[in-house]
């Protein structure tokens, strides 16, 4: 999507709209699914930035925003380090974590499924890992204490975690729109369409790939931190969660791969979808299947997810304008 002076008035005004939501929303129960779904979006971009614009394929994300988690909690539990420091290390850990993977992948050649196969090796090598040091807490987790602060990143009241949560979602927005821009978006770009013509234009493929899985790493790490002071427990089958993994995933697919909204769109999408299934089917599981179907129905008739719809009728639009 382009990002023309109109979109850009458009994205102002939606900006505006959401940081004024909590004036008018005093219900906890919406604005915990509005947090849920900025939170949602931003990890999904992450994976969006490796997966969709350089065509990296990973079922293992999780690895990054389990690690984060657990770096900020064990140096908030065991050095007292505050999570407002602890969050940049976690950023930190997410990048390392992604530069180790992605170089000990890239540099064997390992693309499409094998690539995707070994993520999720990696995060289940992470989880077992997790499982059995007692410095995780093991398989008991670990529990954080509640003290509201902003050194915790702690908050009283559910507005400090949707602006905590809008905050993320800005950042990743404003990476994508960066990528959308910059030369190093064109050739993850390039990388993605054919990798064997942008070795052959001169692209440096492995530090491309190393850079967007670096860059999705570092998001991860901040998610995880977001994710231990909300819910103030950890542990190996919720930090290292394939169920993650596939959200992750999902969101790209549904909103549309390769674009700026498309982890935003996909998001809203399946949150509200899921809510509403829920609420007005009573029976067992049946909400759940009815998830799956619309699932189903936008990944079988729309493969450039919900923008490529868009997309398509603005230009049938502009082309009966014509």
């Amino acid at each position: 999507m382009s990002f023309n002076a109109k979109n850009t008035l458009l994205f102002g005004l939606l900006l505006l709209a959401a940081a004024l939501a909590p004036v008018g929303i005093s219900s906890k129960f919406y604005l915990d699914v509005l947090t849920l779904i900025f939170f949602t979006a931003y990890i999904g971009q992450s994976w969006n930035i490796l997966g969709g614009y350089a065509g990296q394929f990973s079922f293992g994300g999780v690895m990054f925003f389990g690690t984060g988690a657990y770096t900020s909690s064990i140096l908030l539990v065991t050095f007292g380090i505050p999570p407002l420091i602890g969050i940049f290390v976690a950023v930190l850990m997410g990048a390392f974590l992604g530069f180790l993977v992605g170089y000990l992948s890239f540099r064997s050649g390992l693309r499409g499924s094998y690539f995707a196969l070994i993520t999720l090796a990696f995060a289940e090598l992470l989880r077992v890992l997790a499982n059995s040091v007692e410095f995780t807490g093991g398989g008991v987790g670990l529990f954080l204490t509640y003290a509201p602060g902003l050194m915790n990143l702690q908050f009283v009241s559910p507005t400090g975690f949707y602006y905590f949560s809008l905050f993320l979602l800005v950042i990743s927005l404003a990476i994508a729109l960066w990528l959308e821009r910059s030369r190093f978006g064109a050739q993850l770009i390039a990388i993605r369409e054919n990798e064997e013509a942008a070795e052959a234009l001169g692209i440096d493929t492995l530090k491309c790939k190393l850079y967007a899985i670096m860059i999705m790493g570092g998001m991860g790490g901040a998610a995880g931190t977001f994710y231990a002071q909300k819910y103030l427990y950890l542990d190996p089958p919720i930090s290292y969660s394939i169920a993650l993994s596939v959200e992750m995933l999902l969101v790209s697919i549904v909103g549309g791969l390769g674009t700026v909204f498309g982890p935003l769109i996909g998001s809203v999408v399946l949150h509200v979808v899921n809510e509403v299934a829920r609420h007005f089917i009573d029976t067992p599981g049946l909400s759940l299947i009815v998830y799956g179907v619309i699932l189903i129905f936008i990944i079988s008739y729309l493969p450039n997810g919900l923008v490529g719809l868009f997309r398509r009728s603005r230009g049938k639009k502009e082309d009966g304008g014509a």
